[in-house]
C-alpha cells in the first residue's frame, strides 16, 4: 500500500502519532518554513502585499527570531522522541534560521553537525549564454555521535550539488511549490543518511519533494502537511 500524507499540524503530538502509528523514524529529512520575518513599515504597520512582490503559494512568515525559534522548538521536541537515537536530522534552511535550529537541535541531543549540504542553483540572466550559479538552499545534517575517522577506503561524502529548480520537471508536476527540491538534489542527502528500507519522516512535506524522493530509493514513508490541498496533492504523488 502507497503511503499517505498525513493532513496535520506538525507542532502537535496528534500529527506525529498519525504519521508514524508508534514507529520511530529512522531519519528526518525535511524543509520546514524558513525563518523569514514579517515585512513592516517604519511605524510598525505591516506592509500591504502590494507594496512588494507577490509571492507564490504557502509561505510563513514570523514577526522576529524569537517567534521562529519557538516554532522550531515545538516540532523539534516532537521529531526528537519519535526518531531512533541513531537518527540523523537532516534541516534545509535559510541564513537566519541556522542559529536557532542549531541551538534548538543541540538542546535536544543532536550536538554534532556533520555538515552543511549546499544546493548550487543553477540560473540564467536573461539571454546570456553563461549559467550562473546561486547558493541559496542549504541543509543542515545533525546527529547525536560524533563522526568517527572514515576508512581510507570509503567513498567521500557528498556536501554539494549543482541543479535547476526544475530539471526533471517535477515541480511544474506537482504545483510549482516554492520550496520544491529537485530529486538530483535529494539523492545524494537520502542515499548517505538513510538506508534502504528505513523509515523517513519528513513532517513539511509541501509538495512531497522529500518523500517522493525517498520512495524512490527505496525507502519507507512517513510525511505530515499542514495545507490539506497540498497533503492531498502529495498523497496522489506517492500512489
Amino acid at each position: 500500500m502507497a503511503p499517505t500524507c498525513v493532513n496535520a499540524d506538525s507542532t502537535t503530538p496528534a500529527a506525529w502519532a498519525r504519521a508514524l502509528e508508534g514507529r520511530r523514524a529512522s531519519a528526518l529529512v525535511t524543509d520546514p518554513p524558513y525563518c523569514l520575518l514579517t515585512r513592516r513599515r517604519k511605524g510598525g504597520d505591516e506592509r500591504d502585499k502590494k507594496d512588494r512582490k507577490i509571492e507564490r503559494g504557502p509561505l510563513r512568515r514570523f514577526e522576529d527570531v524569537r517567534e521562529y525559534r519557538a516554532f522550531t522548538r515545538n516540532w523539534l521536541e516532537l521529531a526528537a522522541v519519535n526518531l531512533a537515537d541513531d537518527a540523523p536530522m537532516v534541516i534545509w534552511t535559510n541564513l537566519l534560521g541556522r542559529a536557532p535550529i542549531l541551538e534548538v537541535a543541540k538542546g535536544l541531543g543532536w550536538a554534532h553537525q556533520r555538515g552543511e549540504f549546499v544546493w548550487g542553483k543553477r540560473t540564467r540572466e536573461g539571454n546570456s549564454g553563461e549559467e550562473l550559479l546561486r547558493v541559496v538552499e542549504t541543509a543542515l545534517v545533525l546527529t547525536r555521535t560524533a563522526p568517527t575517522p572514515p576508512a581510507p577506503d570509503a567513498p567521500a561524502v557528498p556536501w554539494a550539488v549543482v541543479g535547476g529548480y526544475d530539471d526533471d520537471g517535477e515541480a511544474a508536476a506537482f504545483g510549482n511549490h516554492p520550496n520544491h527540491k529537485p530529486f538530483s538534489v535529494l539523492e545524494p542527502l537520502l542515499r548517505t543518511w538513510s538506508r534502504a528500507g528505513a523509515l523517513v519522516v519528513d513532517p513539511f512535506a509541501g509538495s512531497g519533494s522529500i518523500p517522493a524522493a525517498a520512495k524512490r530509493l527505496g525507502r519507507d514513508v512517513a510525511c505530515i502537511e499542514l495545507e490539506p490541498e497540498w497533503a492531498a496533492l502529495v498523497t496522489r504523488r506517492l500512489a
